[in-house]
């Protein structure tokens, strides 16, 4: 008779997805249920006990509470004050380790500054998890995120400290004022028009000193004569036919009606963006080094800067410009099947406003000259479209930010050879120290408590622009307002 070979037995093992081997014979000893090198990887990671997943809503908060040796349970909660302290109360007294939730519109962030100084606080982006259709509620929702967070699948966003997000947000409503002024300026355009009142074909700017001027005295039905003799500009004086003829219909009380309106709500807007400009102006003066770095840019401004700056926060939270410009929605997306890739524009995620200033940035440089970035853009207008090569430009403006903000430089054109290492130690860029930039910002700010109204937003154009045209080894005053 042969040896006997003992039957073998299979081993039970739980199924792991994510792992190769399925099963394994009682040959080789093991200890656990650790039987390959990435199991054992997975289980050197730490993994937390208790986690909670939150569905929030504008008035109710649906919370679970979940563990691997633990039965989940469920809690409604409130979002006022009293109730999110209940929730932040229940969390602790649950050992709760981590808690996360979807940044749904602005209702996340009341919820992010009770729980952020006490729990570890994820929030995550919508997209990322969202759920299969026609099968939602709010319990599922809650229990399906804290499933996510228990098994580390969630993807934690960028949350802007308090300061950062005050300044987005005044950035952010002067963007709004501009659009609602925009809105209005259009309708006076219509009412004049519907009145056979033909001003805008004879200038260019209806809502200048002089065109302001011919509003008011049109809604305050004074004669052609008189008015034609009360414009203030020279040049617009020298086209009274032309105006005379525009003005004969005149306006009905209706559109007079209408027009009152309008140039009043356009006077109350003017005068709300100042005050929100000069709040916006003393929230970028502790960023006045950066603010400096990105004016120094050709084609950006006061306004494209401190909007820059608002939206991308702590730049340093960014490992590369290429990640930069992916969270601006500026890198190209991806369209491949079957080994066929296909033409597909920008990704267009992230922040908007952002990306509506950096366009507009691309294309005032497309318009200069003898300068680097718009050499660039001569170079892809050539063999792009024009709108393909401002979003070039634009991608351009954000990395060369990134680079300049990371090593706090200046922009300086690189009009130097590489070949020559005495041209070399003559380009470097200038520090802050030399320049005096901070001081220099700071002094904007004392121009506006010096100057009359009427003189602030000279002042502060004259101001920012001799920093945007600083040049390297020259020193400026840093005198502020008389």
């Amino acid at each position: 008779m042969g040896l006997l070979i003992p039957r073998l037995k299979r081993a039970k093992i739980p199924r792991i997805r994510d792992c190769v081997i399925e099963r394994v014979w009682e040959i080789i000893p093991y200890q656990g249920n650790i039987i390959c090198p990435y199991q054992a990887e997975m289980h050197m990671k730490k993994r937390r006990d208790r986690v909670c997943g939150a569905d929030v809503h504008k008035d109710l908060i649906v919370a679970t509470i979940t563990g691997d040796d633990f039965q989940p349970i469920r809690e409604n909660f409130g979002t006022t004050k009293a109730e999110l302290g209940k929730f932040r109360h229940w969390l602790v007294a649950n050992k709760c380790e981590q808690v996360a939730f979807e940044a749904t519109g602005i209702y996340w962030m009341p919820i992010y500054d009770a729980l952020s100084k006490t729990i570890d606080t994820i929030v995550a982006n919508p997209l990322q998890i969202k759920t299969v259709p026609n099968d939602k509620s709010d319990s599922k929702d809650s229990t399906r995120i804290a499933t996510l967070c228990l098994n580390d699948q969630i993807k934690r966003s960028r949350a802007f400290t308090d300061r950062d997000r005050d300044l987005r947000m005044m950035t952010r409503a002067r963007s709004g004022y501009v659009k609602t002024r925009t809105q209005f300026r259009n309708r006076i355009h219509k009412y004049l028009s519907s009145s056979g009142v033909k001003l805008s074909s004879t200038m260019d700017d209806i809502f200048c000193k002089s065109g302001r001027y011919i509003l008011n005295c049109l809604a305050e039905e004074k004669p052609i004569e008189e008015i034609l003799k009360g414009i203030p500009s020279g040049k617009i004086r020298k086209k009274q036919d032309e105006i005379r003829s525009a003005l004969e219909n005149g306006l009905n009380d209706t559109n007079r009606m209408l027009l009152i309106d309008a140039l009043e709500i356009l006077d109350n807007l003017e005068s709300k963006m100042e005050k929100l400009s000069l709040e916006i102006l003393k929230g970028v003066q502790q960023k006045s080094k950066d603010l400096a770095i990105v004016m120094s840019i050709p084609g950006i401004g006061f306004t494209s800067a401190s909007v820059i700056l608002s939206e991308i926060g702590n730049y340093r939270d960014f490992q590369t410009p290429d990640q930069l410009a992916k969270w601006c929605g500026l890198n190209p997306g991806e369209n491949e099947s079957a080994g066929k890739k296909k033409k597909c524009g920008i990704t267009k995620k992230g922040s908007k406003h952002i990306r509506v200033i950096l366009v507009q940035a691309a294309q005032t440089i497309s318009n200069m000259n003898k300068t680097a970035l718009s050499r660039f853009f001569q170079r892809l207008i050539k063999k792009k479209e024009r709108n393909v090569a401002i979003i070039a430009v634009a991608r351009k403006l954000i990395c060369l930010i990134y680079h300049l903000l990371i090593n706090q430089e200046l922009y300086q054109e690189n009009e130097c050879r590489k070949k020559r290492s005495s041209q070399e130690k003559s380009c470097q860029a200038p520090s802050f120290k030399e320049e005096h930039l901070t001081d220099r910002v700071a002094a904007i700010v004392d121009a506006f408590y010096h100057l009359k109204e009427g003189s602030r937003k000279n002042a502060l154009m004259r101001e920012l622009g001799d920093i945007s045209m600083a040049k390297p080894g020259k020193k400026r005053p840093s005198g502020g307002g008389e």
